[in-house]
């Protein structure tokens, strides 16, 4: 996922492509149903910390990394306009075993998708290791089933060169099942399924996973 900084550097220097101000309907969910009672946070990929601020609204007590150190200088701004405290990090996921803190609930929106295959199970991994028990894991990430899939009629694991996002990453999407399996040996999976979901303002069918530890 590192090669990608630059381009993550550049889209947030231009202000970003996936800015979405209001929490999904998901999480809002989660949080008024009581499901997931404030608590100790780790927003994994926050961006420009929208999500976070909304749940430092709602009492929980939040960090939020980010591999994009201008999208942490967005998300500090934008939560200090709101006067939420939130402690931000600029940091890589595949070094997020240097995050020392233990956490309740780990959100993870629109991510999973962006690590190659190869990379997942040692994330998976140091989630598990910061995560405390009884943790709650809300994981969701781009489906198969994505038309974008097939691009060009090619039946590919990762977005072509000729092909990519319109933020110029590469993606790396994953089937229900085969989330599953990576998730299954680590977590109890509380409630799993598909779901429309958006990102970059462009509707994509998603694999929502909510797991505890």
């Amino acid at each position: 996922m590192n090669k990608d900084k630059e381009i993550f550097e550049k889209i947030y220097a231009q202000g970003g492509v996936w800015t979405e101000f209001k929490p999904p309907k998901e999480l809002v969910e989660l949080v008024d149903t009581g499901k997931i009672k404030p608590c100790k946070v780790l927003d994994v990929g926050c961006g420009e910390g929208f999500y976070a601020i909304y749940l430092a609204s709602k009492g929980f007590d939040v960090m939020g990394i980010d591999i994009s150190e201008n999208a942490i200088k967005l998300a500090k701004r934008n939560a200090e306009k709101q006067g939420a405290e939130i402690r931000f990090m600029a940091i890589d996921i595949i070094e997020i075993n240097k995050i020392k803190d233990r956490f309740d609930f780990i959100l993870e929106w629109a991510l999973l998708h962006h690590i190659v295959p190869e990379q997942r199970p040692k994330y998976i991994k140091d989630i598990k290791r910061i995560l405390n028990k009884g943790g709650k894991y809300l994981s969701i990430s781009f489906n198969n089933q994505n038309p974008d899939f097939n691009a060009k009629g090619k039946n590919l694991r990762i977005v072509p060169e000729n092909a990519k996002m319109p933020a110029g990453t590469k993606l790396y999407y994953l089937s229900f099942e085969e989330i599953k399996k990576l998730f299954e040996p680590n977590f109890s999976i509380i409630e799993s399924k598909l779901i429309n979901m958006t990102a970059g303002k462009k509707e994509h069918i998603g694999n929502y996973f909510l797991m505890e530890k």
